[in-house]
């Protein structure tokens, strides 16, 4: 890896605009880490600690980019309650523009000899047959650890704003802004949601120099006692009138009081009112986690399309 460029912001900005035009043309290839969003949530929060194990490569035709592939190689992973994880594997984030699908090729040959010495992971589009058709070529096929009803797949959900309800907090909730909370607030109420977290205040910083960050956008539920109860952060497209939901969290000891459900509807209105028309959420899509995929559901989000997980044994 001593050769291989490393992801940089201004990268993480080509994609995202790749992901605008793909988003605009044939929404269902783009892929559930290649969203305008997710580009921007996962480079800013991992860049500090993880960049240094993240190859890319880039394809351009007409000095436009076509098509990126993103490696995750092997690395430790540092939690918030003080365990250690070993990462063994490696895992491909990519897009390709469909006008130029034959590059899907290129982009699998530079995964495998990126990290040839590992297994590896990939998750393209299910819409995406050609692309599929050639990762079986290169002898990728459906990971086992994606099976069953615990099966880690991602399903994109999406929902028009045409008709918005009015949210409904309980007594002694309200709604409240990183801009006017703060960033350790927003720091905390994420760390909150998700106990064994690598997010720092180091990784805040990091999504809020992203071009794509917005704090009159990243939206908090302040409970009575002044915990920030839930947290969402929205992603705006303005190209494509798209906001996406990326993450969203609750603080165990707030759950089941509809403070998520009033904090997305609160978030529509606002993205609404942005020049958003429509608004996607991403959630894993087997029986065996129905908890998020209930929430959406029940805010108006339907399943637009999933991802099909890849691996190819070391070997």
């Amino acid at each position: 890896m001593s050769n291989a460029e490393l992801l940089t912001a201004e990268d993480v900005r080509l994609m995202q605009r790749l992901a605008q035009r793909v988003t605009a043309a044939r929404p269902d290839l783009v892929n559930s880490d290649a969203s305008f969003g997710e580009l921007a949530w996962n480079w800013g929060r991992g860049h500090a600690d993880h960049g240094a194990t993240w190859p890319r490569q880039l394809w351009f035709s007409g000095g436009e980019l076509v098509a990126w592939a993103w490696a995750f190689l092997p690395h430790q992973v540092r939690r918030s309650d003080g365990s250690v994880k070993d990462i063994t594997g490696a895992y491909l984030a990519y897009q390709v523009h469909p006008d130029h699908a034959e590059l899907v090729d290129e982009v699998i040959d530079w995964y495998d000899a990126t990290a040839d010495d590992v297994d590896r992971t990939v998750l393209p589009s299910i819409a995406d047959e050609f692309a599929l058709a050639r990762w079986a070529a290169h002898g990728y096929e459906t990971d086992p650890a994606s099976l069953g009803d615990t099966g880690n797949w991602t399903q994109l959900n999406v929902r028009d704003l045409t008709d918005v309800e009015e949210p409904k907090l309980p007594a002694g909730f309200r709604f409240r802004t990183a801009d006017e909370a703060g960033p350790e607030a927003a720091v905390q109420a994420h760390q909150d949601a998700w106990a064994t977290t690598t997010y720092t205040a180091e990784s805040y910083e990091g999504v809020r120099r992203t071009a794509a960050y917005r704090g009159d956008l990243h939206v908090l539920v302040e409970a009575p006692d002044g915990t920030m109860a839930s947290s969402t952060i929205m992603w705006l497209d303005e190209a494509n009138k798209t906001a996406e939901f990326e993450p969203v969290g609750t603080h165990p000891g707030y759950r089941r009081l509809g403070l998520g459900r009033a904090m997305l509807l609160h978030g529509m209105q606002l993205a609404r009112a942005a020049g958003a028309t429509q608004v996607t959420v991403a959630c894993l899509g087997a029986p065996g986690h129905p908890q998020a995929r209930g929430l959406y559901y029940s805010v108006g989000f339907r399943q637009f399309t999933r991802d099909a997980p890849l691996i190819k044994t070391a070997g």
